[in-house]
């Protein structure tokens, strides 16, 4: 009884140290956005508080990804008063309601 316990603490340990990248089972893959990098509250009008965003189409609509925390502060000069064209590459959650892309690179074009 004491090895089936011992056994089963190790694959749960093992479980979520291999898993740490996932959620709700799934594996966060890894995208590529490509469109605007612009301003959320001065080129958008759509905050109240600076944020960095990137704005491409999906399906034909206009949708908007805020960048992380990080990336934030590491791009927002930049683009703060006029947004440029460039790509997002990271991946991707959502937080009330809105689209967050943790960043891995941003490049501008």
């Amino acid at each position: 009884m004491r090895t089936m316990l011992a056994c089963t603490a190790l694959v749960a340990a093992l479980l979520l140290v291999l898993g740490g990248d996932t959620v709700g089972g799934e594996k966060k893959k890894e995208v590529t956005l490509k469109g605007m990098i612009t301003c959320a509250k001065c080129d958008l009008g759509t905050e109240s508080k600076c944020a960095t965003v990137i704005v491409t189409k999906v399906d034909g609509k206009d949708t908007v990804y805020f960048l992380d925390a990080k990336s934030h502060g590491a791009n927002h000069k930049e683009i703060c008063s006029t947004g440029k064209p460039g790509s997002v590459v990271g991946t991707v959650s959502e937080k009330d309601g809105k689209k967050i892309v943790t960043a891995k690179k941003v490049t501008f074009e």
